[in-house]
């Protein structure tokens, strides 16, 4: 398999495996720091009614999910681009006066 084929697969893995979950943590932080807006809201996390902890689960679970997203963009930038080559100069060095 040649390096570009091998970038290929792993950005299809790590979007499967970080950013898929990553969309679904964003999708669960949006609504747990929107539910910690609304008053009638019944909240329950870890056991606790207070809204506080559901903005604080919230803002950690769109943190956690951005970096699970930008893993795979990453991964993508790094096995994709085209790396400048080197110029390779063969002819021999003269001698030291």
């Amino acid at each position: 398999m040649d390096k570009k084929t091998i970038g290929i697969i792993a950005t299809i893995a790590t979007g499967l495996l970080c950013g898929c979950p990553g969309l679904f943590g964003l999708c669960l932080g949006l609504t747990s720091v929107a539910a910690s807006f609304i008053p009638s809201a019944e909240i329950d996390i870890f056991g606790s009614n207070d809204p506080a902890s559901a903005t604080v689960a919230g803002f950690v679970a769109l943190c956690l999910s951005l970096i699970f997203i930008a893993i795979p963009i990453v991964v993508g930038v790094e096995t994709l681009r085209n790396k400048p080559q080197l110029p390779v100069d063969n002819e021999p060095l003269p001698p030291a006066s």
